[in-house]
């Protein structure tokens, strides 16, 4: 059993992103390292914000979402992480607000950030946290609705799953997500 090393919330970088479904990774992480005491700064060398909490380390990629594995790969590659020892917080749009789901590999479902991190650590066997955000229903919308604010019942909704996810944190650093998913599948809907 792996502990998780790198806890990653992907999203894209600046004011104008902040609130938008595609940050949604970011949203949890920033709570993740609160609870940890660890403070993000700005590091090139990494492509994004960093922060570390004793061997729990933090990134928030700068690259925008279709580059996230640049910074992935460079935090990883520098502290040694070993992909089953990489947290991957990210949007689904299969996952209604207010789900959350835990899933090791796996393939992309479209998702650009992934199919960067695929691609810069060359596999896909590294955990994800899948944070629902809807999906607009038709394809077409797609990139418009991820880079949009969720309506406020769905920022809502989210925000539950995030604090039930977050609640898993204990087990999830411990490399326990058979416990982890018990809690989480069961509370978040």
């Amino acid at each position: 059993m792996s502990t998780i090393r790198l806890i990653v919330g992907l999203g894209n970088p600046g004011p104008e992103y902040a609130a938008t479904r595609h940050n949604a990774g970011a949203w949890f992480t920033d709570q993740a390292a609160r609870r940890e005491h660890a403070t993000p700064r700005l590091e090139s060398k990494f492509f994004g914000l960093y922060a570390r909490s004793g061997e729990l380390h933090f990134v928030w990629p700068q690259t925008y979402m279709n580059a996230s594995g640049k910074s992935v790969a460079a935090v990883a590659r520098f502290y040694k992480i070993l992909p089953e020892e990489i947290l991957v917080v990210h949007d689904e749009l299969d996952l209604p607000p207010g789900s959350a789901r835990f899933k090791k590999g796996g393939g992309h479902g479209g998702h650009n950030g992934l199919r960067d991190i695929h691609s810069a650590l060359g596999t896909p066997d590294y955990w994800r946290l899948r944070l629902g955000i809807g999906h607009p229903g038709d394809k077409s919308q797609v990139a418009h609705f991820v880079l949009k604010p969720p309506r406020s019942e769905e920022q809502t909704l989210i925000d539950i799953a995030i604090g039930h996810a977050l609640d898993t944190l204990p087990d999830v650093l411990r490399g326990d997500f058979p416990a982890a998913m018990k809690t989480l599948h069961t509370a978040a809907k």
